[in-house]
């Protein structure tokens, strides 16, 4: 296949509260876990109405007519509707890989959360919290759903890879992180061929992994690395130059870096950039400008590896344009078509 062009369907089948704040409104919940609790039994209700009418096959049409070949999707843990509090959502990870066939993407499955959460974030389903390497049961349990996701869509045509977790955080030992990637890799391949890729997450340690998987056995395995400039305290100070220099130059840096030993896919990045800090005072051109020319530096880096992904397809929450795709493309700050 060629390049990997994609972009992420978030907040779709996991909940994030800052891309639809509307659907927590009135309620005191932070991310998905308290969302259910907080509901209870007309969580279902709600849940339905988004998913429904969130992402439908009418999205995937714009996603393949702008160029984009290949898209990532967030899954549960409790997909399988067999974990209180939550809800299933299996047959609309079915419905999207139909939509894919029939539209000509392809598909990267990720597992974003995990049991007892591998992160803290509201991503991982529960804020706060991270306990998914402390208990054997939680490892165990995770690597059960893997090994039924790969099972399940093992014979789909649009399967281009399954993720075995995203974003264990930077504090999950290594040693525990790496042996869930090679268990995981071994459930994952009783089932899927080695057309399909299997990926995972550096834990936000993109450098740590080059003693990794070099056995002959693993085949078509990726390594995965988000790759933002807002979060960090260091990202904070850098003025709109700096930003640009980095994005083109020192990420292309790391990925050229760690190529030697996998194949890279940078499986989240937007134009998100401290408003306050690094944008303020500048103009509507000014603004504009900056994002054309933020999108383009990261372009240029992350074409350098197997593909991307951006984070994310779209949001309904105005204050964050640039961390919605179709309004980045609408809007000409981006585009994934080769001319």
């Amino acid at each position: 296949m060629a390049k990997v062009r994609g972009v992420n369907i978030g907040n779709w089948l996991v909940l994030e509260k800052w891309m639809k704040p509307a659907l927590f409104e009135g309620l005191e919940a932070e991310d998905e876990t308290s969302y259910c609790l907080e509901l209870g039994d007309k969580a279902l209700e709600r849940l339905k109405v988004h998913r429904d009418t969130f992402i439908t096959k009418q999205d995937f049409k714009w996603i393949a007519s702008v160029g984009i070949n290949t898209v990532r999707i967030p899954i549960p843990h409790w997909i399988f509707g067999d974990v209180r509090p939550y809800y299933g959502c299996v047959e609309y990870l079915d419905r999207a890989m139909d939509w894919a066939r029939e539209t000509g993407l392809k598909v990267l499955i990720d597992l974003h959360t995990a049991p007892g959460c591998q992160n803290g974030f509201d991503n991982g389903g529960i804020l706060g919290v991270c306990e998914w390497h402390t208990k054997k049961e939680y490892v165990d349990r995770t690597l059960e759903v893997l090994e039924r996701v790969a099972e399940r869509y093992k014979n789909y045509p649009a399967l281009w890879g399954l993720q075995m977790l995203n974003e264990p955080r930077w504090d999950v030992p290594m040693d525990i992180l790496q042996d869930y990637y090679l268990r995981g890799y071994e459930v994952c391949r009783k089932h899927l061929d080695e057309s399909i890729a299997i990926v995972f997450h550096d834990g936000f340690r993109l450098k740590e992994w080059k003693n990794f998987m070099r056995e002959d056995k693993y085949k078509n395995v990726i390594l995965d690395t988000h790759m933002y400039q807002c979060f960090a305290d260091e990202h904070t100070r850098l003025s709109m130059a700096d930003h640009l220099k980095l994005a083109a130059g020192g990420r292309a840096e790391e990925i050229k870096e760690m190529s030697q030993y996998f194949k890279i896919i940078v499986g989240e990045w937007s134009l998100g950039i401290h408003p306050v800090k690094t944008l303020e005072g500048m103009n509507e051109l000014q603004l504009d400008a900056a994002n054309r020319a933020y999108g383009a530096a990261q372009l240029l880096a992350y074409e350098t590896a197997e593909g991307w992904f951006f984070w994310s397809y779209k949001l309904e929450n105005e204050a964050m344009a640039n961390w919605d795709f179709r309004r980045s493309v609408e809007k000409g700050w981006i585009s994934a078509k080769v001319k």
